[in-house]
């Protein structure tokens, strides 16, 4: 079968700047360019080619500026059986019209079929034209099947996931040997680290998390929280959030590290230096890769109560869920009891590990997408005839 992904404008491909859906795409190409001739489409970058061949992957590179009409104009040199577009129902009639022989796949991280987003007419003929949606949780599949029942004939939720071999669990000597060396690294050894991984964005909630520290050290006088990320992928910038996150921190400076971006491939390593991990997303969370990160790697986790954290996140079994969000005491009463209660913590970490093994690597989610595809391809050969 001949297989080609779109991503989005945003990043390229491979992620070398990060992003959910790249580093998915990562993730399970491997695997499914066993199985197919496989092309990926993605904007340039100036420390890559604009086209190349790499383990079985033919990535072609647009610029970022008219890069859907560009993927359009190349589609017609090519017969591919299915195109998968990630993330931009908006593109897909230009794409089909290019390849209309294609079946097509759109694949949403976001809630992207929604009244801000797309209109209802546009929505409603993308709708038509796909042979199958694919969303990363079952909140996003809902959001979209409540403006657009039409969708739910041709929905179909498909969890991410991570490589295991990258997450060696803390309890395994591997896994304590990267610890200790990041760890001394940045000069945490005998701290207790309270860890966020993402964007420097209120959605995301860092500011929730300092307020709490604020509390938390009064009982806990070596627990050091460190912010993992930046404004943007790989953008050590700063902006009217991000400033306000260091006057925050500027009370507590002791106890607040600030790593800024960290490449893609070694955020395991920042799960595995953690004790505890916090998603303070305030945002309905289509359903966060951290939370697969966070159980790879061994480290107990704490999330909220939103969107789709919580199909893969059970309370008091693999994690602790916050459903008072937008208060700091609720972070103050989840982290203090995993500290407190090291026991749990361990079991809840061990459970997450199990939990991630048995469904979320990615050889899981390769087959989830290669099931859909094949679907796809019967329904090609079908109306060939």
């Amino acid at each position: 079968m001949k297989l080609a992904y779109i991503c989005t404008e945003k990043l390229p491909a491979p992620g070398i700047k990060g992003g959910a859906i790249q580093m998915m795409i990562d993730g399970v190409s491997p695997f499914l360019s066993k199985k197919h001739d496989f092309t990926i489409f993605s904007i340039t970058d100036p420390d890559l080619p604009d086209q190349e061949t790499r383990d079985g992957v033919t990535y072609i590179r647009f610029p970022q500026e008219h890069y859907r009409f560009s993927v359009a104009r190349e589609l017609k040199r090519h017969n591919f059986d299915v195109i998968h577009v990630f993330n931009r129902p908006k593109h897909v009639l230009l794409y089909k019209a290019s390849s209309p022989k294609s079946r097509f796949v759109l694949s949403l991280h976001n809630d992207m079929f929604s009244e801000q987003k797309i209109s209802y007419k546009l929505g409603y003929d993308v709708i038509e034209q796909v042979d199958f949606i694919t969303t990363v949780s079952h909140y996003i599949e809902q959001e979209i099947i409540n403006r657009f029942p039409k969708a739910a004939a041709k929905t179909k939720v498909t969890y991410s996931g991570v490589d295991l071999a990258s997450y060696p669990p803390v309890w395994t000597q591997k896994g304590q040997h990267i610890r200790n060396f990041y760890r001394k690294k940045y000069g945490v050894e005998d701290k207790k680290v309270l860890l966020f991984v993402g964007r420097l964005s209120k959605t995301k909630g860092p500011d929730l998390l300092i307020r709490a520290l604020e509390k938390l050290i009064q009982k806990h006088d070596n627990l050091v929280l460190m912010i993992v990320g930046s404004k943007w992928f790989s953008n050590d910038g700063t902006n009217a959030y991000v400033h306000y996150l260091y006057q925050l921190a500027s009370r507590v400076k002791d106890h607040v590290i600030f790593t800024k971006f960290i490449h893609p491939d070694e955020i395991p390593n920042m799960f595995l230096l953690g004790d505890i991990f916090v998603c303070s997303s305030q945002w309905n969370e289509p359903l966060a890769r951290v939370h697969y990160e966070s159980m790879a790697a061994g480290t107990p986790l704490i999330t909220t109560n939103r969107g789709g954290n919580t199909e893969v996140v059970k309370d008091g079994y693999n994690g602790i869920v916050v459903d008072q969000y937008d208060l700091p005491s609720s972070f103050v009463k989840a982290i203090d009891r995993l500290i407190t209660e090291p026991s749990l913590a361990e079991e809840m970490a061990r459970n997450g590990r199990e939990y991630v093994e048995s469904m979320f690597q990615f050889y899981h989610v390769a087959e989830r997408y290669n099931n859909v595809y094949e679907e796809a391809y019967t329904l090609k050969k079908i109306t060939s005839y």
